[in-house]
């Protein structure tokens, strides 16, 4: 019997392929399989971060989701969909794996932060090996980008999702020291009001691009209306306790 090939989620860190770990870009080099999300008809955005890195003989495995933002996140369509899709999917690598090759699988980010991979891992799991390998995050980025400490002494960090109820953000920004909001985009509206309910909203930045070409650092309340970009993140920093 051929032994199974590993299915691995390799973190390609926030954009810039400088910030990727050693052993992701020694992976994503020697890899016969590639596979990587994107929207239909783009390029990719994981795949653009690996450009140039790949052999030549490598096979290129494009996951194309179904829906993105044409269905609201809470119609239960929405679900029903990607888990169709992200079950074919899984089918798909899951036979390279049986016929004994290894597929690399691209993320953006860290695999298991808010990432595309963690609903194939979950569906891989005990069927063929699966490894992820770790990665710096987009919001790591995104602080970093700012030119200040995002946390001091005891600052309490908060992740939320600029997807959730006004009302959710705003009892998640008054529980937090330091905030860093993602899933920015068309939300960019609600957020900024959630921030002043808040009192937060004049210690906002709006980062976009972080670490990739175009990138943009806006205190939010000089920031223009409307959507951001999909590449964003508004982070708040901590104020606490120095030395």
């Amino acid at each position: 019997m051929t032994a199974p090939g590993t299915i691995r989620g390799v973190g390609l860190g926030p954009g810039d392929p400088d910030l990727m770990s050693v052993r992701a870009d020694r992976l994503v080099r020697s890899a016969r399989n590639v596979a990587f999300f994107r929207k239909a008809g783009r390029p990719g955005r994981a795949r653009a971060i690996v450009a140039g890195l790949l052999s030549e003989d490598a096979r290129e495995i494009a996951m194309e989701y179904p829906v993105t933002t044409e269905i609201p996140l809470s119609d239960p369509a929405y679900n029903a969909c990607l888990s169709g899709f992200y079950t074919e999917q899984t089918g798909r690598l899951r036979a390279l794996a049986e016929a004994g090759e290894d597929v690399v699988v691209l993320c953006e980010g860290d695999p298991f932060f808010y990432g595309s991979f963690m609903h194939l891992h979950d569906r891989l799991l005990g069927h063929v090996p699966v490894e992820v390998v770790p990665a710096i995050t987009g919001m790591s980025a995104a602080w970093t980008a700012t030119g200040r400490p995002m946390t001091w002494g005891d600052d309490l960090l908060s992740v939320v999702m600029g997807t959730l109820p006004e009302a959710e953000l705003v009892r998640a920004m008054l529980n937090a020291d330091a905030l860093v909001v993602m899933k920015v985009g068309r939300n960019l509206p609600k957020i900024r009001a959630a921030l002043a309910q808040a009192g937060r909203a004049d210690r906002a930045v709006l980062v976009q691009y972080a670490s990739m070409e175009g990138q943009k650092v806006t205190p939010l309340t000089e920031a223009e209306d409307g959507p951001a970009p999909y590449f964003s993140i508004v982070v708040v920093h901590g104020e606490g306790r120095r030395p």
